[in-house]
């Protein structure tokens, strides 16, 4: 460790340059990792609609977005995942969240119920019970 000549004795100087990297470095990674949330919640899918249902709006609530494409390919992150991996995942972040996890399902609108079934099972079984769907009010789809 350097030490600087014009300190006094009994004084230490701290480099601070470690620490300043830190911080840029989990800077950069927030706003990476958050970028990334809001394009997964934005991936186009031609949602299904809905004549009933609640508005969520959006909020700080710890959230895992499940994207369901056409072909049954179900994407997690972006990344195609399976069944298993999503079980995984779920209670990880569960474990991470707390009760308080919310899953929501974005599913192509012609997707078949054979492969929105599993994801609601990985989900119960990871001890998230608050599953919601998003879909398109039928008054927007017009």
């Amino acid at each position: 460790m350097k030490v600087h000549a014009n300190l006094r004795p009994g004084q230490f100087d701290f480099n601070m340059t470690p620490m300043i990297d830190v911080v840029f470095l989990l800077i950069i990674f927030f706003l990476v990792s958050s970028h990334l949330a809001k394009q997964e919640s934005q991936l186009p899918l031609p949602l299904p609609t809905a004549e009933t249902g609640n508005e969520i709006i959006d909020d700080e609530r710890p959230r895992v977005v499940v994207n369901v494409a056409k072909d049954g390919r179900v994407l997690l992150a972006g990344k195609p995942v399976t069944l298993e991996e999503i079980g995984q995942r779920l209670e990880f972040q569960r474990s991470q969240s707390g009760d308080d996890l919310e899953v929501r399902i974005r599913c192509d609108r012609d997707v078949a119920y054979e492969h929105v079934k599993p994801i609601m099972l990985a989900a119960a079984e990871a001890g998230v019970w608050n599953v919601n769907f998003a879909v398109i009010r039928g008054e927007d789809a017009r």
